[in-house]
């Protein structure tokens, strides 16, 4: 394994210009690839590290050792942060909002306890901010973190993540290049290849990721990279790599949720659709996350199973009558699937108070989506072009307004959409890819 220091930071800003993008305290999503952030879309252990959903095992032993660690030392402000972190690492993986509460209620006995300068509640409570997708609580936390201590790298990741999420791209990568200057862990070469991805450089994405992969010191960290590894791989048309990063990562962490997505996407990329379905069972299984549910459903009605389709959009819209009875913004999948399996108007709505809380690029490419769906295709075009302002190589982007486009009579500017999803990544959605050869097809056939 390489140390830290064995390579030098990367360089995100050059000349005064931004390069290229990334961000991965997890925020319970694969980044942004699923329409949540992950971060997420879509798309998170200790401070310092770059969180993932791993094996349920060892993260709910260590909560247990922290739990006995508090009773022992019921004034100890440490080991109370400590708790309060775990314990957000062990609701993005569950997604489980009693744990939230859990979590918040620890780190807020640290601050009781320690009010001031307390550097692990304070890195904690952003986290937790984050998690729940509070990003303009996660910036005053981050904040408050870096005038405890201004050269504690894990205080800018959660800086970054927040100015990504409100759409502040430049800040963000500010804060990256920082937190690689401080240490070019792990942790920050995945936001730095986070901030390539973002700007359309898949290979610098990768090289970073690559690099993120060696630098991994825990199991955690490991599987982080191979799924986003995969995930590049996927996005760039090469089911083959996506799969044998997949398995890799899965031979150290053969439970982990995310990997298993992985894998469940690169079989359905090759074919394999009942081991991609399998996978994605197995991964609901460890953590029944929307992103999983929505692609399994979605996966099961382009085979023609209607009723196993179904089953998983029924877990979906009780996810969703929870969401509201909590008063919790939508994420990017939520509004997606109710534009797709629900009411298009009602994802409208969903969109419009998520956008304003959260304007990331996956949230102006769902808002787009829902627009459509609801016959505003003007409108629709304005967030479509927000969604890919930034260059992203996004294939499930570009056909989102393509056939805006082609909603419009743009039949020139939707084949181009079209043609450039389907290049690079011919399998990007069990439904939609279908759907953009035949747009592609009729434009063509049209005198």
């Amino acid at each position: 394994m390489h140390r830290p220091e064995d390579e030098p930071a990367p360089t995100i800003r050059r000349r005064g210009h931004l390069r290229t993008t990334a961000i991965t305290i997890a925020l319970g999503v694969v980044m942004f690839t699923v329409g949540a952030v992950a971060l997420s879309p879509s798309r998170s252990g200790g401070p310092d590290t770059t969180p993932t959903a791993s094996s349920a095992a060892g993260p709910v032993r260590g909560i247990a050792a922290l739990r006995e660690r508090v009773e022992r030392l019921p004034k100890d402000p440490g080991s109370w942060a400590d708790l309060g972190m775990a314990l957000v690492q062990q609701a993005r993986t569950t997604a489980d909002q009693a744990t939230y509460a859990q979590a918040e209620k620890a780190l807020r006995h640290s601050l009781r306890l320690q009010p001031g300068e307390n550097l692990h509640a304070e890195i904690g409570m952003g986290a937790l901010a984050a998690a729940r997708h509070q990003f303009r609580d996660a910036l005053t936390w981050a904040e408050k973190a870096i005038a405890t201590s201004p050269a504690t790298p894990a205080s800018y990741g959660v800086l970054a993540d927040a100015h990504t999420q409100l759409g502040h791209y430049g800040e963000a990568e500010a804060a990256v290049q920082k937190m690689a200057d401080l240490r070019p862990d792990s942790a920050s070469l995945a936001r730095a290849s986070y901030v390539f991805e973002l700007r359309g450089d898949t290979g610098g994405a990768r090289e970073l990721m690559e690099r993120a992969l060696r630098a991994a010191g825990t199991p955690s960290e490991r599987a982080f990279a191979h799924t986003h590894l995969s995930a590049l791989a996927l996005g760039s048309g090469d089911p083959a790599t996506a799969l044998r990063q997949a398995e890799t990562g899965l031979a150290g962490a053969p439970r982990d949720a995310g990997l298993l997505e992985a894998r469940a996407k690169a079989r359905a990329a090759t074919g394999d659709a009942r081991q991609a379905v399998a996978d994605y069972a197995s991964a609901i299984a460890e953590a029944p996350l929307p992103q999983y549910l929505l692609a399994l459903g979605e996966l099961q009605q382009s085979l023609g199973h209607r009723d196993a389709a179904e089953a998983q959009y029924a877990v979906l819209r009780a996810q969703e009558t929870l969401r509201r009875a909590g008063d919790a913004s939508a994420d990017t999948d939520a509004i997606l699937f109710e534009a797709d399996h629900g009411d298009p108007r009602q994802a409208v709505s969903m969109a419009e108070t998520a956008v304003r809380e959260r304007p990331f690029i996956a949230v102006h490419d769902a808002y787009a989506w829902a627009l459509h769906r609801a016959g505003r295709a003007q409108e629709a075009l304005t967030q479509a072009d927000k969604a890919l302002v930034l260059g992203t190589r996004s294939a499930l982007f570009l056909y989102h307004r393509g056939a805006i486009h082609q909603a419009l009579g743009d039949t020139a500017a939707a084949r181009r959409d079209l043609r450039q999803a389907l290049s690079l990544d011919p399998s990007f959605h069990p439904l939609h890819a279908p759907e953009a050869r035949t747009a592609i097809r009729r434009i063509d056939d049209t005198p």
